[in-house]
């Protein structure tokens, strides 16, 4: 034991003295200053968002990698021009949704408005032919249901009776006698021509075999209806004197009726005879026809660079309350809409287009990088749009979450031009979101801004107080201004960067057409109101006149598929909702 015990003295003093030596060595590592080949650190670099950087080593606090060091006399990372990069936890509170670039098939819906008339071609009108006094009517007031060969009053005219006189004479002879081959041919020609001028005043064949059998001393005549229908006008009353070609009644078949409206030039080509239209009215709820186009009038209105459209409706008699009615009304007003379908196309949602100065889409290269790319567009179809140029079959697009992403590289573009890189943040260790990093530097406000800014939340104040006012040619007047203004407002704030997503968004949805109903308009007005209104809500602490933002709460009610909560602004009070205009004016609160 004695001999053993400085043999373990020793190998304690040799593992003692190397750990001594290790913990030395690591100690002198650590406090060395951060240097390789003799360069220094000058600051460290997120390589995936090279606007984050630290003069600490750490994590990037957008996708959470490591941030690398950049030497003295080295460039830092630079990221690709028109790529975005998020990490995961970004992604998921964005909602980034994407979707695959396919072939399809394009459907449009073309909405139009027209009329419900009769079928001109079942349409005839009644004239007197010889002058005379109505004794009688059978059918005295409009709306009447009257079938062929009907009697509709009892006419005296002199003219007539002398024909009638005529014609009684000769197919009246008098007591059979012995008469030559020569006379009773003579008499069969004048017969014929007795008739004939019976005919041309206005006699039916029913008529002139009843007249033979006529007392030679009535006098009166019955005018008969020439066809099954419904009157439609009545010109005459009970002893009033006419003259030739003054026209009695007015009837039409209500049988088949008409529904006519007019096709923009734009339109045209994607209409033919045959296709399938429906129509709806308000006069009908519920109650959807369909049926095919007949007719397209070759001539355009040189005013409204539209032509006529016709569509044929078979109009049957329908029981309502005991009561047989036509379904359909004369000169009713009707909408309808066509399906346009086009041959397989590439296609790509509609909202993943960013509509600015170039539409622009954004596709996912890599989970969670996603390229900015310039698109040209073609045809567009109600929840799709055809591409040109662009983007490829396959590739992924985003669809929900590119305003988000398109506002990030607006950030990152700023971020670039700030002294060839990001400005140098000192700690990010406490930063917990990405909002905190990359914010824009704060841009000049300038007077040219403020007076185009105000010009367009005016006008915009006007339509709604039109459409609060249930004008629809003011509401029509003025989208056509606000339409003309929107490229200046995009203009001279687009390099406010902050104002960019809600500039974008307004793009999208801030285009108003012509409106040919209250309701139409006010669908339109729903999208573009919201956007003016996230957009006044930011310009309201650099404008110096009063801007009024009030909400509605059950907007829904008011326009078909709108959201429950819909908000617009007025540049002055009391509060005029223009989704229900006057049933319900003051409906809504302020937002302060």
């Amino acid at each position: 034991m004695k001999t053993r015990t400085p043999i373990l003295v020793l190998i304690v003093a040799v593992v003692a003295a190397g750990l001594g030596w290790f913990a030395a060595k690591r100690t002198s590592s650590e406090t060395k200053p951060a240097t390789s080949a003799g360069r220094r650190i000058l600051y460290y670099q997120s390589p995936m968002h090279p606007w984050i950087t630290s003069d600490k080593a750490g994590r990037c606090t957008i996708c959470g990698m490591n941030l690398e060091p950049v030497y003295e006399g080295q460039r830092g990372f630079s990221a690709a021009e028109g790529i975005v990069t998020l990490g995961s936890n970004s992604v998921q509170v964005v909602n980034v949704q994407t979707e695959i670039v396919t072939n399809r098939v394009l459907t449009r819906t073309l909405r139009v408005a027209g009329i419900i008339e009769n079928d001109d071609t079942k349409h005839r009108r009644m004239s007197a032919y010889a002058e005379g006094r109505i004794e009688k009517l059978f059918v005295n007031y409009i709306g009447g249901e009257v079938t062929a060969g009907q009697p509709l009053a009892v006419f005296y005219s002199p003219s007539l009776l002398a024909v009638e006189s005529e014609y009684l004479t000769v197919i009246k002879p008098g007591p059979p006698a012995e008469i030559s081959d020569a006379l009773r041919n003579e008499r069969a020609r004048l017969l014929e021509a007795a008739a004939q001028r019976l005919k041309r005043l206005g006699y039916s064949d029913a008529q002139l075999a009843a007249l033979a059998k006529k007392d030679s001393a009535d006098a009166r005549t019955e005018i008969l209806a020439p066809m099954t229908g419904t009157v439609v006008a009545r010109n005459v009353y009970e002893g009033q004197y006419v003259k030739e070609g003054d026209v009695l009644f007015e009837i039409a078949d209500f049988s088949t009726m008409w529904f006519q409206f007019d096709a923009y030039e734009r339109d045209l080509g994607s209409l033919h005879v045959g296709r399938q239209v429906e129509i709806t009215s308000p006069a009908l709820p519920g109650t959807t026809l369909t049926a095919p186009i007949t007719f397209i009038d070759p001539n355009l209105d040189g005013m409204t660079r539209s032509a006529k459209v016709r569509v044929n409706l078979a109009n049957p008699i329908v029981e309502e309350e005991g009561r047989n009615k036509r379904l359909l009304y004369r000169r009713l007003y009707a909408d309808g809409a066509v399906k346009i379908e086009t041959p397989a196309v590439v296609t790509i949602p509609r909202t993943a287009v960013l509509s600015a100065a170039e539409p622009l889409v954004y596709v996912e290269v890599d989970s969670g990088a996603y390229e900015q790319r310039r698109v040209k567009l073609g045809r567009r179809g109600d929840e799709y749009v055809e591409v040109l140029d662009g983007v490829r079959t396959g590739e992924r697009i985003v669809t929900t979450g590119n305003l988000l992403i398109d506002a990030q590289a607006q950030l990152d573009a700023t971020a670039r031009t700030v002294e060839g890189r990001a400005p140098r943040v000192p700690d990010q260790s406490h930063a917990t979101n990405s909002q905190e990093l990359g914010k824009p530097v704060s841009q000049t406000w300038t007077d040219a801004q403020s007076a185009v800014a105000k010009d367009f939340l005016a006008q915009a104040s006007a339509v709604s107080g039109a459409l609060a006012a249930d004008n629809l040619t003011a509401f029509n007047e003025q989208a056509a201004k606000v339409h003309a203004a929107m490229p200046k407002l995009v203009e001279a704030l687009e390099q406010q960067t902050t104002l960019r997503p809600a500039l974008a968004k307004l793009e999208t949805s801030g285009h108003l057409e012509k409106a040919t109903t209250l309701d139409e308009a006010r669908k339109e007005f729903v999208p573009f109101t919201t956007g003016v209104a996230d957009l006044a809500q930011q310009l309201r602490a650099r404008l110096s006149f009063d801007l009024k933002v009030y909400e509605c709460p059950m907007a829904d009610r008011a326009v078909k598929g709108a959201p429950k909560r819909v908000r617009w602004i007025q540049s002055e009070g009391p509060l005029r909702n223009p989704l229900f205009g006057a049933k319900m004016l003051d409906c809504g609160t302020e937002v302060k």
